[in-house]
């Protein structure tokens, strides 16, 4: 049926949920999963910066995302061995987070993705936008999505 999973994650107690039940899933079905975290590019607030300190901000940011990211897939690395579930971890800097995760499923032959959604309804996301009806949007690979 599914072999390989995409799981995109960012270190929130909600991504964890789409952590652990794609582990679950991809046992069941003997599959791979991917796990994927999209980081943010410089923010604008660093372009304000002089000169010599810009360089500076660029790098210090650089280093925090890059930080931040190995941990999330460390941790996503290590529940995936307790489950005895083969692993992958990649990361991808931009500002299009829908648009990363429609690559990476091309990308790294994946078949299913797994995500998990705030659900904030028609408001709610007139405000903030979906990352996951976005990504329903630019692909055709199926959708597991968690509420």
């Amino acid at each position: 049926m599914f072999s390989h999973l995409l799981v995109p994650v960012d270190g929130t107690g909600l991504s964890w949920r789409g952590v652990l039940a794609s582990l679950e899933l991809a046992k069941k079905l003997e599959a791979r999963v991917t796990g994927f975290v999209v980081m943010p590019p410089t923010p604008v607030s660093a372009m304000n910066v002089n000169p010599s300190g810009f360089k500076q901000e660029v790098q210090a940011h650089q280093t925090r995302t890059e930080a931040h990211a190995q941990e999330i897939l460390a941790d996503f690395a290590a529940e995936a061995a307790k489950a005895g579930v083969p692993f992958d971890g990649r990361t991808e800097r931009t500002d299009s987070i829908d648009g990363a995760i429609a690559e990476a499923v091309q990308k790294y032959g994946c078949d299913l993705i797994v995500m998990a959604t705030q659900g904030r309804g028609g408001f709610g996301e007139m405000l903030f936008g979906s990352h996951t009806k976005n990504v329903m949007a630019r692909c055709t690979t199926p959708l597991l999505v968690l509420r």
